[in-house]
């Protein structure tokens, strides 16, 4: 049995909950009404597609660590005005 880890994105749903997405991991999207569920959904989406890629004899990606601390920035825009 082999361990990995993987840094993932909590981010609020407009209709509540959380969406976690994994940038290690193209394509793998999981939701929970709570915290604890999306956490633990993401535990299970993750395991999933490891051992779908080992079943197909594909290798394990290596993590993407992400900086923990979020960059906020404003942004001005300037858009013209059609008549």
């Amino acid at each position: 049995m082999s361990e990995h880890r993987y840094t993932v994105l909590f981010e609020t749903a407009e209709e509540g909950g959380y969406v976690v997405t994994c940038p290690a991991l193209p394509g793998l999207v999981t939701e929970g009404d709570t915290y604890d569920e999306a956490h633990e959904r993401a535990v299970e989406a993750i395991k999933g597609y490891l051992e779908s890629l080992q079943k197909d004899g594909l290798p394990i990606p290596p993590d993407k660590p992400l900086s923990l601390q979020p960059v906020k920035e404003e942004i001005k825009v300037a858009v013209p005005e059609f008549a």
